[in-house]
């Protein structure tokens, strides 16, 4: 299976799944009719189709005029729509092959939200989600300050003014060339292997509440760095991972299913050269 079709055809699923949840959540009546044309009945549910359709160009209209957006493009569809009709243009050949494309195509995304979707609900999210975070082990995580500079002279300045009892983030958002700077130098909680080794060895060697005594130095620069608290660190919460599992699950909910259909089916390429590829052993 191509891996290209297979992300698109995955966040497709991903975005019903969301539309539909939300559905549910809403107070919606898929039969309220919204207008009328030439007797035809446009209702909210055929409106939230549409909304669907149109996701990218409704994100340039206010959200107050959206509904009313939707309902006029609707009615011009149905009134082209009854006009190809009198043409004649549903009895074509080309017309009943488009016709059966996407009544495929609107069943397949009824399967993918009506069975495949429904199979990742919180509770699968949750067990996938202790899977996940059962072998955790939590790391010693340190939170800096620094102020980055361009010569030692500069670093021994502000170690200077620092001992004088100059405070660290201010200092840090008047001197740093860092980003950091503008915002006192804070760097955040970081684990070991996530700065520069000369950095870390530093940062990890300070007691809280002290600064370093001598500029360091890296390829960034010449730093002073301040230790402002030591933890634990602790697994990403539900919430967090909650996106990334769904979209993981759903995935395999996905390559599950279309490799059993594959399996059980009857398929022949009639021109050479379509055969996609053997998979990687």
């Amino acid at each position: 299976m191509p891996h290209l079709f297979t992300r698109l055809a995955v966040a497709g699923l991903a975005t019903f799944a969301m539309s539909s949840a939300a559905l549910a959540q809403d107070a919606f009546e898929p039969d309220t009719v919204l207008a009328t044309v030439n007797g035809y009945e446009i209702t909210e549910d055929e409106a939230l189709m549409a909304s669907q359709d149109f996701a990218e160009q409704l994100q340039r209209v206010p959200d107050d005029q959206r509904r009313a957006v939707i309902v006029d493009a609707l009615i011009d569809l149905h009134l082209l729509a009854s006009a190809g009709e009198e043409e004649g243009l549903a009895d074509s050949e080309a017309f009943q092959r488009r016709l059966a494309y996407q009544r495929a195509r609107t069943l397949r995304t009824a399967y993918l939200v009506d069975v495949l979707a429904a199979q990742v609900d919180d509770e699968a999210l949750r067990a996938a989600y202790d899977e996940a975070v059962a072998g955790f082990e939590p790391e010693e995580e340190r939170k800096a300050r620094h102020i980055l500079v361009e010569t030692e002279e500069e670093a021994r300045a502000a170690i200077e003014e620092l001992d004088d009892g100059a405070d660290f983030a201010e200092l840090a958002t008047e001197r740093s060339t860092g980003p950091s700077g503008p915002n006192g130098g804070d760097l955040g909680f970081f684990t070991r292997g996530r700065m520069v080794p000369v950095f870390e060895d530093a940062a990890f060697s300070l007691e809280v509440g002290s600064y370093t005594p001598d500029p360091v130095e890296s390829r960034f620069g010449w730093h002073v760095i301040y230790l402002e608290e030591v933890r634990e660190s602790e697994a990403p919460s539900f919430e967090e991972l909650a996106p990334q599992i769904q979209q993981g699950l759903l995935q395999q909910a996905f390559v599950d299913a279309i490799g059993g259909l594959r399996e059980e089916a009857s398929i022949t390429y009639e021109v050479e050269g379509l055969e996609p590829p053997a998979a990687p052993e």
